[in-house]
């Protein structure tokens, strides 16, 4: 079959991604004939070759560490979204120029809502404050959430004005009493590395819990809130999440959810 169209994830290490997965199973769903999704080895210095490279059967690219800002610096159009977060894991070429968008804050409102159904959370922690925990805000925006106590090293609230419009945001560092933090909160949000919060875990999982991290998992913050009685939902989620905005706007058909989440999840399960 001949290859007509082609998309790709770009970033470093990429060995392991699973955007094609996700992608590949969306194609068949789909009925799309002719689509191709490969991975492609980039620093972020190299982004701007790679993409400008690419031949016309190239519709758009996946974008992960290093270069989610570098895709921000090259876009011709920007999404009002992926300025907020300031950063982008999506370009897409429309009309012979490239257009960078930021999915991830759709993937973790797609998590939220499995973590939380329809009940909206009016106060979270949201632990991290650096490019994933900025999508998340911007998710918890868009659920309408009022409050978010920012668990960080430093004070990054002058950086989150514009993007957590109407909310209430103060920041707060690990050596605060978390617990009394965590019990008041409709859902705790993390965006750290697992082993930055095993020791931190047993106070902040008195909460329903979303965790950016999907390996390792269980991380020890989902460990301690699912031993709580609380729901617990994984990085898979959100990357599942991510990838439907993303198929749709490389391919112009509405994603095959579904079948894109559970070839992920088989492919996990399968892996591991």
């Amino acid at each position: 079959m001949e290859i007509t169209h082609r998309a790709a994830v770009l970033g470093s290490p990429i060995a392991h991604s699973l955007s094609p997965v996700l992608h590949g199973a969306g194609y068949e769903a789909a009925g799309l004939e002719g689509w191709e999704y490969t991975r492609i080895l980039c620093q972020a210095e190299e982004l701007s070759r790679v993409v400008r490279e690419s031949g016309e059967t190239y519709r758009g690219f996946s974008v992960t560490m290093p270069c989610k800002f570098a895709a921000l610096d090259f876009a011709d159009e920007v999404t009002e979204r992926a300025q907020q977060i300031g950063s982008a894991n999506t370009l897409t070429r429309v009309d012979g120029h490239w257009r960078a968008d930021n999915t991830d804050c759709e993937g973790a409102l797609v998590a939220l809502r499995e973590l939380l159904g329809h009940t909206l959370p009016k106060r979270a922690v949201l632990v991290g404050a650096g490019g994933t925990a900025r999508a998340v805000m911007w998710a918890l925006r868009e659920l309408g959430c009022e409050q978010v106590t920012v668990v960080n090293r430093s004070d990054r609230a002058a950086e989150y004005v514009e993007l957590a419009q109407g909310i209430d945001v103060s920041f707060c560092t690990y050596d605060a009493d978390l617990e009394s933090v965590a019990l008041q909160a409709d859902v705790v949000a993390s965006t750290v590395p697992a082993d930055v919060l095993e020791q931190h875990a047993e106070q902040l999982g008195h909460a329903p819990v979303f965790d950016v991290i999907y390996n390792p998992w269980p991380t020890p913050l989902a460990i301690r809130a699912a031993s709580n009685g609380y729901p617990v939902v994984g990085g898979l989620s959100m990357l599942a999440g991510q990838s439907y905005a993303q198929f749709e706007q490389f391919t112009g058909v509405d994603a095959p959810r579904e079948a894109m989440r559970e070839a992920l999840l088989r492919h996990w399960e399968q892996s591991h």
